[in-house]
C-alpha cells in the first residue's frame, strides 16, 4: 500500500518553491492610507447609478465571458475599438496574463525597480527571468540607456508611469525609444495615470505601435477597488492570445455591472480626482515641513517619503493613533521609506498630526 504522505514539497512546481501568498500587512485600522485605494465616497450619482445597475443584474447566469459591453466602453473611451481591450480581474490578472503567454523558460522581462513587486513574481511563477534596471537611488530616474541596452535582448519590458511606490512618471521619449530600438512586447502600467497631468498616457499611441500595451484599472481614480476590474489596450492580435489563454469568467457579472455604470458617470468622478490631486499636494507640503522626513514629487494618488526608523514609525502609528500606511523600509532601494496612500481631508490630517508626533519622538 502506497504511503499516505503529503509531501507538498516534493510535489510542487522547483519554480514556486519558497512562494508566500501575497501580504499586503492588512491590519483594521481608523484611517487606512497603506493600499492606495480611492478613500473619498463616491458621488452620489455614480454611487445611484452603480447600486441601480447592480440591482438589476441577474445572477443565476454566467457573465459575458469577454466581457463585451464594458469592452465597448472602455473602446469608446479611449477612441480604439473593441478588438483592442481585454477586461481582466484586476490589473493583476493581465499581467500574469502577458507572462503566461510571452514568457516562460527561455525568455526574459525587463524591469526598473524598485516598482510593483508583483511584476518579479508573475514573471518567476511563469518561470521568466527577470533583468532589473535599477532606478537611481536618489530621485528614482529611469537611466534610458541602460534600459534600452537591456531590452534588446528581451521579450517583454514592463515600465509604470507613475511608477509604485515611487511616485514618478516615466518620460514618454524612454517609452518610445522602447519601441523603435527594441523589438521587445512593451507594457507600461497607467493604474494611477489619472491623477497625473494631462497628456501623461501613452495609450493613444497603441493604435499605431503593435508592441505597446496600457495598462489601467478602475480601482484607483473610478473607486471601485473591490470590484476588481482592471484591462488592458492593446492591438487586436495581443488582446485575442489574452482571450485565449486567460481563466473563464474571470471577471464577474457584478463587478462587469458596476465598471460599465462608472465609466458612463465618469464624468462625475472629475471632481474627486481633482480633490485627490489637491490633497496630495497638501499633503506632501505638510511632510516638508517635519524634520528629518523626505518626500519625493508625486503624480499618483500617494507619496513616497523617507523618515528616520520607518519601521517603528509604521507600527507606532498603527498601534497607536490606529492609521495604517505602507511600510518598504526593507525593500531594496527603499530603505527608510513608507508608501501613504492621499486620503480624505481628515484622513491627511490626522496622518500629519500623528506623524509629526512620532518623528520628533524618534529623531
Amino acid at each position: 500500500m502506497a504511503e499516505k504522505n503529503l509531501d507538498l514539497a516534493a510535489r510542487l512546481r522547483p519554480a514556486l518553491a519558497g512562494f508566500e501568498p501575497y501580504d499586503p500587512a492588512f491590519s483594521p485600522c481608523r484611517v487606512n492610507l497603506s493600499a492606495n485605494e480611492n478613500t473619498h465616497a463616491l458621488p452620489e450619482e455614480v454611487r445611484a447609478a452603480i447600486d441601480a445597475a447592480l440591482l438589476a443584474t441577474p445572477l443565476n447566469r454566467y457573465p459575458d465571458p469577454m466581457a463585451n459591453e464594458l469592452r465597448d466602453a472602455i473602446a469608446e473611451r479611449h477612441g480604439v475599438a473593441r478588438g483592442s481591450v481585454c477586461v481582466g480581474n484586476g490589473g493583476d490578472e493581465l499581467l500574469f496574463n502577458l507572462l503566461f503567454a510571452f514568457g516562460g523558460p527561455g525568455r526574459t522581462l525587463v524591469t526598473c525597480p524598485p516598482d510593483f513587486s508583483e511584476y518579479a513574481n508573475f514573471a518567476a511563477m511563469c518561470e521568466t527571468a527577470v533583468e532589473r534596471v535599477w532606478r537611481d537611488a536618489e530621485d528614482f530616474s529611469v537611466d534610458a540607456d541602460a534600459l534600452v541596452a537591456a531590452a534588446a535582448g528581451a521579450d517583454l519590458v514592463f515600465v509604470t508611469s507613475p511608477n509604485n511606490p515611487t511616485g514618478d512618471l516615466l518620460d514618454p521619449a524612454v517609452v518610445r525609444r522602447l519601441l523603435d530600438e527594441t523589438d521587445a512586447l512593451v507594457m507600461v502600467d497607467e493604474a494611477y495615470v489619472e491623477f497625473a497631468p494631462e497628456g501623461s498616457s501613452v495609450v493613444g499611441w497603441v493604435a499605431s505601435e503593435p508592441r505597446l500595451m496600457v495598462l489601467r484599472t478602475l480601482s484607483k481614480a473610478f473607486g471601485l477597488a473591490g470590484a476588481r476590474v482592471g484591462y488592458l489596450v492593446a492591438d487586436p492580435a495581443v488582446v485575442d492570445v489574452l482571450g485565449a489563454v486567460r481563466q473563464i469568467y474571470s471577471v464577474d457579472v457584478l463587478a462587469q455591472a458596476a465598471g460599465l455604470a462608472a465609466l458612463r458617470c465618469r464624468e462625475a468622478l472629475a471632481g474627486t480626482v481633482a480633490d485627490i490631486v489637491a490633497e496630495r499636494e497638501r499633503l506632501a507640503a505638510g511632510l516638508s515641513e517635519l524634520p528629518g522626513v523626505r518626500t519625493w514629487p508625486s503624480s499618483a494618488n500617494f507619496v513616497l517619503v523617507c523618515v528616520p526608523r520607518a519601521a517603528e514609525v509604521r507600527r507606532r502609528l498603527r498601534d497607536e493613533h490606529s492609521v495604517l500606511v505602507r511600510d518598504f523600509s526593507a525593500a531594496p532601494g527603499l530603505e527608510g521609506c513608507l508608501r501613504l496612500s492621499v486620503g480624505t481631508r481628515e484622513e491627511n490630517d490626522a496622518l500629519l498630526d500623528a506623524l509629526a508626533t512620532l518623528v520628533r519622538e524618534e529623531s
